[in-house]
């Protein structure tokens, strides 16, 4: 696949090139390795089934099979919340679960357990591979990578995303590149407030 498209929030690909240039040619390289047309299904969803369509599980464990040998690591963080919003703000800078529960219990509230899950993290920097719905990237951008962000666990963050062309030979309702960059410019510079390069990638040549 190429890289058909290239988005940059709050620097972050200018970040990635000054600071983390060796990591920025991993993921260039792991995008580049795959061909997507080794990798159709036949589409079992309304209202495209029987259709050839790109297999979005089958690419997203290519990626996998590229980058984890290379030292990345998909994280997953837990952490407590509350439904008292004085208590939330309190504990929305702890870092620790455990003393995040002591606080919320201590309050006389009950503490629910959660948690964030990124695909990939090397170095500072985490990247999320979205074949997902529509509504994922907004996930992955307002709450994922501005949650670690905000954690201190990363500086940047990736969001890899099939362009217009991709997704029509996907499933329906995936998201797609040139609409979720005009819902990020359309919400302003600051916001979301982590820096993030976003990626639209498709075949070289599509096929089906």
């Amino acid at each position: 696949m190429i890289i058909k498209n290239l988005y940059s929030h709050l620097n972050g690909y200018e970040y990635l090139l000054v600071h983390r240039n060796t990591l920025w040619e991993e993921i260039v390289n792991a995008i580049e390795s795959i061909d997507a047309n080794q990798y159709i299904k036949t589409s079992r969803a309304m209202p495209t089934f029987g259709r050839a369509k790109y297999d979005q599980k089958a690419l997203n464990r290519q990626f996998e099979a590229y980058l984890f040998p290379r030292g990345w690591s998909s994280v997953t963080t837990p952490y407590y919340v509350t439904g008292d919003i004085d208590t939330a703000r309190e504990i929305a800078s702890i870092r620790d679960g455990h003393t995040q529960r002591q606080i919320i219990e201590s309050k006389g509230f009950t503490a629910y357990n959660t948690n964030n899950q990124v695909d990939f993290v090397k170095d500072r920097v985490a990247v999320e591979v979205q074949f997902g719905k529509y509504f994922s990237v907004a996930y992955d951008l307002h709450v994922k990578h501005t949650f670690f962000f905000l954690r201190n666990d990363i500086d940047v963050g990736i969001e890899i995303i099939p362009t217009k062309a991709m997704c029509v030979k996907m499933d329906s309702g995936v998201a797609w590149f040139e609409n979720e960059v005009a819902n990020v410019i359309r919400e302003g510079r600051s916001n979301p407030t982590v820096p993030i390069v976003m990626i639209g990638i498709e075949p070289e040549e599509i096929r089906i």
